[in-house]
């Protein structure tokens, strides 16, 4: 099937649509090693407004 390519608008000839081969190795090349989880993971803490529900706090 001929496309043109999303990234470099070459006209190629592939199986399937998405980037052309020298852009993929491109792609591979600039983003290797790169994850989405660019932070610390931060532990959770509940906010100060945050109370215990009613039903738990009361006396038998």
């Amino acid at each position: 099937m001929e496309i043109t390519c999303p990234r470099c608008h070459a006209s190629v000839d592939v199986e399937f649509y998405g980037p052309c081969d020298e852009c993929r190795r491109g792609l591979r090349a600039t983003m290797a090693g790169v994850s989405g989880d660019a932070g610390d993971a931060v532990e959770y803490e509940p906010k100060m407004n945050v109370t215990p529900n009613a039903v738990a706090l009361k006396d038998d």
